[in-house]
């Protein structure tokens, strides 16, 4: 594994000042690492240094989360403005050519990116992140109920869940306990730290979750278009989004990798070394031109 330097930097994107971090050499194939919730680009810290030495990964605070602020007269904290936002970061990056890995929310911005400019993809990384309604997890049933509700008392039920306890049991989930003590407290307590103040801006967000529904076949069509080369690495100890979720790639990309391992919904802080040689022998193959 290498030990490439992580370099922290800022952009301005529709306005907004947006960190993002960066490992590798500026014409190495680039991987692009949009973050999923509560969590932010430190979900990719130890990712972007064990990839950094042949490729340039880049991971941005994606606007309310992280180190990239905005408030709600700037930004509209759906899923609409995210992929928006993601898309007009690559174009303020100038990045021609990218793979994209797919993770929790950050599914959805990345795949809607994608499909936005297909030519672009070099490959996907899909690592729990789910567009198969018929593969949701249990923990999808209160979700659900709450999703028909009209939204300003959808709001009012997510505050209960908006809480650093929360954040805690979203990172550590449905993991057997001898894993569960792998994952860093640092993870809930930083994302609450910068979220918690925050935090009625998410809660839009969380709100606009039903929304992603209406993209899944869009989606999936996309992905059956376009087959581009895919690895899926996934935890199937999760509530949202089991060993189901993951195979059901398999109906529109019947050539992607499948690897399940033996861990939940944040696999780079409990399976790290298994994700890094995953990835690298993938993208090693996807840039060599080879299956």
């Amino acid at each position: 594994m290498s030990n490439a330097p992580v370099s922290h930097r800022q952009v301005e994107v529709d306005g907004i000042e947006t960190f993002y971090r960066e490992a590798g050499p500026p014409g190495a194939p680039i991987v692009l690492l949009p973050h999923g919730y509560p969590s932010s680009s430190f979900a990719f810290r130890n990712l972007l240094p064990a990839l950094g030495d042949r490729w340039r990964l880049i991971a941005p605070d994606l606007p309310g989360f992280g180190y990239t602020v905005a408030d709600a007269g700037r930004f509209g904290y759906t899923f609409d403005a995210y992929a928006d936002f993601l898309r007009d970061f690559a174009e303020a990056l100038a990045l021609p050519h990218y793979a994209i890995y797919l993770h929790d929310y950050g599914s959805q911005f990345g795949l809607r990116l994608a499909m936005s400019a297909p030519e672009r993809v070099a490959a996907l990384i899909i690592q729990n992140g789910d567009i198969y309604e018929d593969q949701h997890g249990p923990k999808y049933k209160p979700l659900k109920e709450m999703w028909a509700e009209p939204v300003e008392q959808r709001l009012d039920r997510l505050a209960e869940f908006v809480t650093e306890q929360g954040f805690r049991d979203e990172f550590r989930g449905e993991l057997p306990p001898d894993i569960a003590g792998r994952v860093s407290p640092d993870l809930w307590t930083l994302s609450w730290a910068q979220v918690g103040p925050r935090r009625d801006n998410l809660m839009r967000l969380l709100a606009d979750q039903p929304s992603t529904l209406e993209w899944f076949a869009r989606q999936q069509e996309y992905l059956r278009e376009h087959q581009p080369p895919t690895l899926i690495v996934w935890g199937p100890h999760d509530g949202y989004m089991p060993e189901g979720a993951a195979r059901a790639y398999l109906r529109d990309l019947p050539d992607a990798e499948l690897h399940l391992l033996d861990g939940g919904h944040w696999l780079l802080e409990t399976d790290l070394d298994e994700v890094v040689a995953l990835t690298r022998d993938f993208l090693d193959r996807v840039h060599a031109g080879r299956p």
